[in-house]
C-alpha cells in the first residue's frame, strides 16, 4: 500500500507531540497500519519554529489553505482549534477529497452534523479521538466496542483545569481563588479560564459523547452549564463529611422523557472509583444495558496524550482507506438515516438528588417549616447536618432522595423567603452513578 500522506494545521502543544509521535514510533504505525505515515506538510504562524520541530524533511508554511489543497496530501489534521477558520479548512479538505483528523471538540459539538454531512456526500472520514478526554480512547470505546449495548447513561470529569481545582481545594481547604491562581501558576489553567472552569469545554465533550452514545444530532446549544467559580470550599468540606466528593461531572442520560445533556458540580459517593479521580487527569463511566459500567481512565490533555489519539485516528483512516465508505464505522457511531429525534430534556424536567445548604436563624419551629416545604414539594429527605452558624444563625445541610428540578427550585424560593432565613440557598445536585 502506498505511503498516506500527511498535512498538519497547527504545529503547538498537540501538533509537536504529534510529529514526534509519527518519528519516534514510526516502524511500529507501519507495521499496525499496514503501511507508512508520513508528514509532509506543516502550516502554522510560526514557521521558524515548526521548522526546528519537524526538521528540512517536511514543508513548513503560514498559508493553511495551500496544504488543505496540495494535491499529495491524503489526510489534513487539524489543530489549531476554534470554530471560524478551522471549520472553513476542515470543510475545503473535505470537498477536496481529504480525509481529516481532529482534536477540536468545540467545532465537532457545535458544527458536527453539517461537517459530518459533508464528508458523508463526499465519502471522507472524520475522526475525533483526541477532541474528548485527551489520550483517553472513549470514542472508540462508545463508537465500536460498545455497540451490542443499549447506552444508558454517561458520566464524565473531563475537564483536568476544573478537577485539578477542586481536588486541590478538597485536599488543602483553600478557596477557589486561591487554587485558580496555582492551577495558572503551573499551567494547567490558561490566563482566562473561562471555557474550563464554567464547563464550557465539558460540555462540547459530554456534548460529542451524547451523540455517539445515543445516536442523536450535536445539541450542544441545549446543554446545561453550570460551573465551578461560585463553589464553596465549606461544601467541599460538607460533602466530605456525609461521605462524598464535588466533581464536575459531564452527565447525559437517556429516559423515557428525552435525553439529559448537563454539566455542573456534583456530589458523588467517595466509595466510587470516578470520585476519586483527582488533579488534572480525566475517567469517563458509560453504564451499558448489557456489559454493566465500564470505566476509561487517563490523561485528559497534554501534548503526547492527546498526539497519541491524533496518531490513533491516522492509523484507523489508513486501515479503512481500501473499505467501501458504506461499510466504515459511521461518523456518528449509528447509521446516518437511523439517527432518533428524541428530544434534549430541559433541566427543569431532569430528576436527581440533590445537597441543600442553607443559614436561618436558630430558633424554635424553623427546622420543620424548611421541612414541611421540602414535603409539600416531595422531596424527602436522606440525611441532615445541623452547624452552629455565627450571629444567632444556624447552618442546616441536607440530602435529598430524588427529586424533580423544578420543584426543587420551588422549594428554595420558598425557603429563601421564609423571615428566618439568612441568604441564598447553596444546592448541588447528587449522583450515585451506580
Amino acid at each position: 500500500m502506498k505511503p498516506i500522506k500527511v498535512g498538519l494545521l497547527g504545529i503547538g502543544t498537540v501538533g509537536g507531540g504529534t510529529a514526534a509521535v509519527l518519528k519516534r514510533n514510526a516502524a511500529e504505525i507501519t507495521r499496525r497500519a499496514g503501511c507508512t505515515i508520513e508528514l509532509t506538510h506543516v502550516a502554522t504562524r510560526t514557521v521558524a519554529r515548526a521548522q526546528g520541530v519537524v526538521g528540512d524533511e517536511v514543508q513548513v508554511s503560514d498559508d493553511m489553505l495551500a496544504v488543505v489543497n496540495h494535491p499529495d496530501i491524503d489526510v489534513v489534521v487539524e489543530l489549531i482549534g476554534g470554530t471560524t477558520l478551522a471549520k472553513e479548512l476542515m470543510l475545503a479538505a473535505i470537498n477536496n477529497g481529504k480525509h481529516v483528523v481532529t482534536a477540536n471538540k468545540a467545532l465537532i459539538a457545535t458544527h458536527g452534523n453539517e461537517i459530518f454531512a459533508r464528508a458523508r456526500e463526499k465519502n471522507v472520514m472524520i475522526a475525533f479521538e483526541g477532541a474528548v478526554a485527551g489520550g483517553v480512547p472513549i470514542i472508540k470505546a462508545i463508537r465500536e466496542a460498545l455497540t451490542a449495548n443499549r447506552i444508558e447513561w454517561v458520566a464524565g470529569i473531563i475537564n483536568g483545569t476544573s478537577n485539578f481545582i477542586l481536588s486541590e481545594m478538597r485536599d488543602k481547604g483553600s478557596s477557589f481563588a486561591e487554587v485558580l491562581a496555582e492551577a495558572q501558576r503551573l499551567g494547567y489553567a490558561e490566563a482566562d479560564p473561562t471555557f474550563d472552569i464554567e464547563g464550557n469545554d465539558a460540555a462540547h465533550k459530554l456534548t460529542i459523547l451524547s451523540a455517539l452514545a445515543f445516536g442523536i444530532p450535536f445539541q450542544y446549544d441545549k446543554a446545561y452549564i453550570e460551573g465551578i467559580s461560585t463553589l464553596d470550599a465549606a461544601d467541599i468540606r460538607y460533602a466530605e463529611q456525609l461521605g462524598y466528593r464535588i466533581k464536575l461531572l459531564g452527565m447525559t442520560r437517556r429516559t423515557a422523557q428525552g435525553i439529559e445533556l448537563r454539566v455542573h458540580p456534583t456530589l458523588i459517593p467517595e466509595k466510587r472509583l470516578i470520585a476519586n479521580v483527582n488533579g488534572v487527569m480525566n475517567a469517563v463511566l458509560v453504564k451499558g444495558d448489557a456489559v454493566g459500567s465500564t470505566l476509561y481512565y487517563g490523561p485528559g490533555a497534554g501534548a503526547e496524550p492527546t498526539a497519541s489519539a491524533v496518531v490513533a485516528d491516522l492509523v484507523d483512516v489508513a486501515r479503512l482507506l481500501t473499505a467501501d465508505p458504506q461499510h466504515r464505522v459511521p461518523l456518528s457511531a449509528f447509521q446516518p438515516d437511523m439517527l432518533s429525534d428524541e428530544p434534549i430534556l430541559p433541566m427543569d424536567e431532569v430528576v436527581t438528588s440533590y445537597y441543600l445548604r442553607l443559614q436561618v436563624a436558630d430558633k424554635t419551629g424553623v427546622l420543620a417549616n424548611v421541612t414541611g416545604i421540602l414535603a409539600r414539594y416531595r422531596i424527602s429527605i436522606e440525611a441532615m447536618l445541623q452547624k452552629e452558624a455565627q450571629g444567632g444563625a444556624a447552618e442546616i445541610v441536607i440530602l435529598s432522595h430524588l427529586a424533580r428540578e423544578k420543584d426543587v427550585n420551588a422549594a428554595i424560593a420558598e425557603i429563601e423567603a421564609l423571615d428566618a432565613s439568612r441568604g441564598k440557598v447553596v444546592r448541588l445536585r447528587m449522583e450515585t452513578l451506580g
